[in-house]
């Protein structure tokens, strides 16, 4: 048998020691292998429960936050709060890596192998699309984090991450393009939408995919793409399913609540409480809002001693993954981008009246009414940053749209991350280079 080296190292290890994971084991040893609906939504089941928490990660990278050397996790975050991926302390935490692919394992036994077995059903249709769909999810986000920024011109020859689609652990793959990684997001994408036959998921188990999570998610795909068209059709097709948005001067429900009548999917916690622990809001951030009339600021923040600390996050209520007003923005944008200005303003102005008071609101549509293109972009921009602040947007945010210069400071010293900085993609951990030479 040829040496293992493939890049996910140790994930047949992993599958035999997680009680759930007796599925994909073998019959012989006592384990059954998955065959019947049931069998394999708990497969399902347990690829969802180990996605990676890595959003909160990329909030250290950004200009959302400064952090506490008082704080007990200090060591474990200062390196990454240092723009540092690579010759880690061995303290220091680093970006998921392996999760990702176990995550990856799983959907990849289900459409492999679960087609074969499972009698013909709509909950198979079912289970197979949420497969499909939740490792076309992993390949976007480890694309996004360790890939550079989609560009059309260069996407076929710069370097993304290996694709993997079979069970075999014995592959030695090299890094596939960010094209192709795309590419095959888009045909995962594409079969998950022929199966599904969920709309919407009901509360409680809204961590799965379901149509309008899936069609807020290409909405997603091709707002990163810079396909404007086509993201305006995904938003307006998950916008004809879902679109009411939380009411701030009637609700004090947090619209990334996953009992939210914006929520749409509640998979990930994408602000964890160690982070929460250690970080403060940034001044950027703190400045960023209208000092009264704001009505996310109270819900978001709270002021202890001297700094702001973070309240919309830190626990499994507030996970989510998809809500309904970032398929507001990604409309607005996509209409600016378009050359259907005064649309995207009127778009744009839906999620305002129900962020602002009204004596706020009032002079800030006035002001909206009369922005041009690059003001509007600009402004999107800076709205996203307070709505979606310390929901793992911003990084990919700044990738996409501008990479701009930020500068922390870290125990009196500061550290900059320059205007277009390599590090604005993440380096592949070293031990999953250490188990893959071609990394």
């Amino acid at each position: 048998m040829k040496k293992i080296i493939y890049f996910i190292g140790l994930v047949a290890i992993s599958l035999q020691t997680i009680s759930c994971d007796d599925f994909l084991d073998i019959e012989p040893e006592g384990k059954v292998i998955p065959k019947t609906v049931e069998d394999y939504r708990k497969v399902i089941t347990s690829a969802y429960s180990k996605y990676p928490t890595h959003k909160s990660l990329t909030s250290l990278r950004t200009d959302e936050l400064g952090v506490s050397p008082e704080s007990n996790d200090y060591v474990s975050y200062r390196e990454l709060f240092m723009w540092k991926d690579s010759g880690l302390d061995p303290v220091s935490n680093e970006y998921p890596w392996l999760s990702f692919y176990n995550v990856i394992f799983y959907t990849n036994q289900i459409i492999n192998e679960g087609v074969k077995t499972m009698a013909n059903s709509p909950q198979k249709d079912q289970i197979l699309a949420e497969a499909h769909a939740l490792r076309a999810y992993a390949y976007f986000d480890l694309v996004n984090l360790f890939g550079k920024p989609y560009n059309k011109a260069t996407s076929s020859v710069d370097k993304g991450v290996p694709l993997n689609l079979s069970v075999d652990l014995e592959q030695v793959l090299a890094a596939s393009t960010v094209e192709e990684i795309y590419q095959q997001v888009h045909k995962d994408l594409a079969a998950s939408k022929k199966l599904m036959t969920v709309e919407k998921q009901i509360e409680g188990i809204n961590y799965r995919f379901s149509k309008v999570a899936l069609a807020a998610f290409e909405s997603r795909v091709f707002l990163y793409q810079n396909n404007w068209t086509e993201a305006l059709k995904s938003a307006n097709t998950a916008l004809s399913i879902k679109n009411q948005l939380v009411n701030l001067n009637a609700s004090k429900i947090l619209p990334n609540h996953y009992t939210s009548v914006e929520s749409i999917m509640a998979l990930e916690m994408t602000f964890d409480s160690p982070i929460k622990n250690l970080g403060f809001i940034s001044d950027e951030l703190f400045n960023a809002y209208h000092p009264t009339g704001d009505l996310r600021f109270p819900l978001y923040f709270e002021k202890k001693g001297s700094e702001y600390k973070i309240i919309k996050g830190g626990a499994s209520e507030f996970k989510v993954s998809f809500r309904v007003a970032e398929l507001y923005f990604i409309k607005a944008e996509s209409l600016l981008k378009t050359e259907q200005l005064e649309q995207a303003k009127e778009t744009l102005k839906q999620v305002l009246i129900n962020r602002y008071t009204a004596e706020t609101y009032t002079p800030l549509a006035a002001s909206l009414d009369a922005m041009n293109k690059d003001q509007m972009m600009s402004f999107i921009l800076d709205e996203r940053f307070r709505e979606f602040a310390l929901e793992g947007q911003r990084w990919f945010d700044l990738r996409r749209a501008h990479q701009k210069r930020i500068i922390h400071v870290l125990d009196g010293k500061e550290y900059t991350l320059i205007e277009n900085d390599p590090r604005y993609t993440i380096s592949i951990p070293d031990n999953a280079k250490q188990n893959n030479p071609y990394l």
